[in-house]
């Protein structure tokens, strides 16, 4: 049966959590040599591959001094800086015994926001796979700060997914998939082969903090197979440190948990809009409007717009909200929120009358528009 599953998998991601590659005293090379010759078997299999991989903190953080995680962004900051020339270098060098060249691809939310970055992103990754070398993608950590942090590297592997057209997301942890109950707590729990469909019960499942060396524990992991779910992907979570592990996946191997894809799959740019465009400010909008969105397929116009918050420029994200606050969607705004204040309430007959100029009667159009389920 798993075997059926990957056997349309022609683009894979790979995600390398920290506790995968590194322990207390930074990086595990034999570790890193091990996945490489797993990566290098798929390749061989005729499959493209993408790792989104951690560890840079981690094997940067002993020459600051630092035993587990820093407790500071600056000291993070630093060791990320130390780090990753580091784990660049372990990755080249295992890779390159192996006859396979590797990129180095530094990413912040800011690079993928932008419609045009995104894009420009994308054309590098598969020029990259175009030329048969491994692209190995990582969060800027020296430069990042909150308002631009994807929050953890599961999330940013779910983008990559989506950003690559990539048909499975494997994220190598340091357990062996999603088990009911913590397994380290639990000696009975028992795990959870395959997931249909991520409900609150399976997030409720996830709960709890993650390993010392790393920043997402299962929760963030089952959240990344969700939003690969809705692009169109399944995704499967299984123990990165069992030598042989990839290999014996697309053997058909019934090996850790498998999500599988929506069957309702989100088109690329409107999952784009709901999982990597940051919300800059909220509209409130009346019912009619709320119905019309949410029932009918209809556009946001002006006149169903009772209020806003924050502060956004044309091209920016949006959330929308009824008139008690309750989010229901989210989409990219055609109005700056100085143009958007004058037309408020207003037919679309006036726009042009009231601002001089008119981008087009809908301040979100449905094309742009994400409805939360």
């Amino acid at each position: 049966m798993r075997k059926n599953l990957l056997g349309h998998v022609k683009r894979v991601v790979i995600k390398i959590g920290s506790g995968v590659i590194s322990d207390q005293k930074g990086l595990e090379e034999g570790q890193i040599a091990s996945i490489s010759r797993d990566v290098c078997a798929l390749r061989a299999r005729g499959l493209e591959v993408v790792l989104v991989s951690s560890g840079a903190v981690a094997a940067g953080r002993g020459d600051l001094g630092i035993t587990g995680r820093p407790q500071s962004i600056p000291l993070k900051q630093a060791a990320a800086a130390i780090g990753q020339s580091r784990l660049m270098r372990a990755y080249k060098e295992a890779f390159n015994s192996q006859g396979t060249k590797v990129a180095q691809v530094l990413l912040t939310r800011d690079d993928l926001a932008n419609r045009r970055r995104y894009l420009n992103a994308r054309n590098t990754l598969m020029t990259l796979l175009e030329y048969d070398i491994v692209p190995i993608i990582n969060e800027n950590d020296t430069v990042v700060v909150d308002e631009i942090r994807f929050g953890d590297n599961d999330n940013l592997s779910a983008m990559v997914t989506n950003l690559t057209e990539s048909s499975l997301l494997t994220i190598l942890s340091d357990v062996d998939g999603l088990y009911d109950k913590d397994p380290r707590k639990h000696p009975d729990a028992r795990r959870i082969s395959e997931v249909e469909r991520v409900t609150e019960e399976i997030e409720a499942m996830a709960g709890g903090a993650g390993s010392l060396v790393g920043t997402g524990g299962m929760f963030t992991k089952v959240r990344a197979a969700k939003r690969a779910a809705l692009y169109g992907a399944g995704t499967i979570i299984v123990n990165g440190r069992i030598p042989g592990i990839l290999p014996r996946l697309f053997d058909g191997e019934e090996l850790g948990t498998y999500f599988l894809p929506a069957r309702d799959r989100m088109a690329a740019k409107k999952h784009w809009i709901a999982f990597t465009k940051k919300p800059r400010g909220k509209l409130f909008v009346d019912e009619g409007a709320r119905r019309a969105l949410m029932e009918n397929g209809k556009s946001l116009l002006p006149s169903g717009i009772k209020g806003v918050e924050g502060g956004f420029e044309r091209g920016d994200a949006v959330r929308l909200c009824d008139l008690d606050g309750v989010e229901f969607a989210k989409g990219v705004i055609n109005y700056s929120l100085p143009e958007l204040l004058p037309i408020l309430g207003k037919k679309t007959s006036e726009i042009a009358a009231i601002l001089g100029y008119k981008y087009g009667d809908e301040v979100v159009h449905r094309d742009n528009l994400v409805l939360n389920k």
